[in-house]
């Protein structure tokens, strides 16, 4: 068998300075694997925490606002999102605006925001309302109808959320893309200036109204506590860099033993392969003494002692 050489033989083995290299990028890609993996077992631990604090808030007894919201300017304690408040006031029906860019159920449309002055003992509070979903219009710019909440005294019982940080994006004239109090009051036709010193940081998404509207809304959705894939992805970043650690461990073992097998000398393999011939009753011709081995030779006994 004559031709080109084996491909580790035209590489030849890897210098000291090499495996270094290639130590080096596995240690760095199996770090960086295991960076990500923390990064989504943090999201898995953040997620967790979170459909604690809705299971544990969701379907709480409802207590009075004041409980949570003492007066103007409180804000809702992280344990207390989700938890549902009585409300008792009216609606600023003139003063409401659209949320653009919240789909529900998948369908695209409109969560409709109404401020509303909620009475506590000795002063009132000034609170944005989530009280439901409207679909796009026909000419998907905003939605045909508005139903009005009911008007009078009204007691609402609503989740209390945290307030959105404000959005820089534009909106048309009456639209908002964040639940952010200053920003929906502003929105509206007269400005914020009305609620001045009223207001708080929290909004309410609407469980229920009474007396009940003419027409209702499309209910808000009970929050998503779907956990995800963080945690499976946090342990396929850990496979990777065992991967990473584990390849280049295979690399040098593959190499060492290539080399290991490539010590033996050409004339001990041909002396080899003689013998095995001899053993299995077939006498190997010996070239001529007057007749020069050539490399040819040399290397085709190489190649079939290899394949033995």
């Amino acid at each position: 068998m004559s031709g080109s050489a084996a491909p580790d033989d035209a590489r030849g083995p890897r210098t000291t300075r090499q495996w270094v290299i290639l130590a080096v990028a596995a240690v760095v890609l199996a770090a960086l694997c295991l960076v990500a993996g923390r990064w989504q077992w943090n999201r898995s631990e953040a997620r967790n925490a979170e459909i604690d604090l809705v299971n544990a808030n969701w379907s709480a007894p409802t207590v009075p606002v004041e409980e949570i919201l003492d007066g103007p300017g409180a804000v809702v304690p992280a344990t207390d999102i989700w938890q549902q408040v009585e409300l008792e006031g009216s609606y600023v029906t003139d003063a409401t605006v659209l949320l653009r860019n919240r789909p529900v159920g998948g369908r695209g449309g409109y969560h409709v925001l109404v401020p509303f002055e909620a009475q506590l003992p000795g002063q009132d509070i000034v609170i944005v309302v989530d009280r439901g979903f409207v679909p796009l219009g026909s000419d998907g710019s905003a939605p045909d109808a508005v139903p009005a909440p009911p008007s009078g005294t009204v007691t609402v019982v609503a989740s209390l959320r945290a307030d959105e940080p404000p959005s820089s994006r534009g909106t048309p004239p009456g639209q908002v893309q964040a639940i952010s109090t200053e920003q929906v009051l502003a929105a509206g036709p007269d400005g914020g200036a009305w609620a001045e010193g009223r207001t708080v940081g929290a909004y309410g998404a609407l469980r229920s109204e009474e007396p009940a509207p003419e027409t209702q809304l499309a209910a808000l959705p009970k929050p998503d506590t779907d956990p995800g894939s963080h945690l499976s992805y946090a342990f396929q970043w850990v496979i990777f860099a065992i991967g990473a650690i584990g390849g280049y461990v295979l690399l040098w073992r593959r190499e060492r033993g290539a080399l290991r097998g490539e010590s033996v000398s050409a004339g001990d393999l041909l002396l080899a392969s003689e013998n095995e011939a001899d053993a299995d009753g077939v006498r190997a011709r010996r070239p001529a003494r007057d007749r020069r081995r050539t490399a040819e030779d040399d290397e085709d006994a190489l190649i079939e002692a290899q394949l033995r």
